[in-house]
């Protein structure tokens, strides 16, 4: 029977390792096949989904019991609620009217090597003209919506795996 809510923590935490894993693929897919170049909130929101998935990984292989499944939870959940922040960011900026859009800046290549790291985060984070272009969509969502609802998704996942009671049969 197919219920994801009575998998064990491990496979709960393999599964999301596999989700984020397919959605990094998608966004190489979709620079290098597509030609959709990532803008800098789009770079951080990879990271994102790249540190959600170590702790998944990581937490898979180890299988801990009580404590540390809430740990690895909890890990996962920090780094779900700074891709959030980064989407929703990502999101405002798409949606503001042309005329408040910010100019487009330098690229984040640029900024890391000119830049001390926290000056690059703030400039980032402002955000350029180009992370308000909107490039693709799916369902009338575009890239940064579909991965705030994976971010939301997969860090739910990840306290359900990881704080759900445990029953015993």
């Amino acid at each position: 029977m197919f219920n994801p809510f009575l998998w064990s923590f491990r496979t709960q935490f393999i599964a999301g390792f596999l989700v984020c894993a397919a959605l990094l693929a998608y966004a190489l897919y979709s620079q290098y096949q597509l030609n959709v170049d990532p803008c800098p909130l789009c770079i951080f929101q990879r990271i994102a989904f790249i540190a959600m998935g170590v702790f998944f990984l990581i937490g898979a292989l180890h299988g801990p019991t009580g404590a540390g499944r809430r740990v690895y939870a909890s890990l996962v959940l920090l780094a779900g609620l700074a891709g959030i922040a980064i989407a929703t960011r990502h999101l405002w900026l798409q949606h503001l009217p042309k005329d408040q859009v910010p100019d487009c800046g330098p690229g984040l290549s640029y900024m890391l090597d000119a830049f001390p790291i926290g000056k690059t985060l703030k400039m980032v984070f402002t955000g350029s003209g180009e992370c308000a272009e909107i490039n693709w969509t799916l369902l009338g969502l575009s890239m940064p919506g579909w991965t705030l609802i994976s971010y939301v998704m997969l860090s739910l996942g990840a306290l359900w795996a990881g704080f759900r009671r445990q029953w015993r049969y």
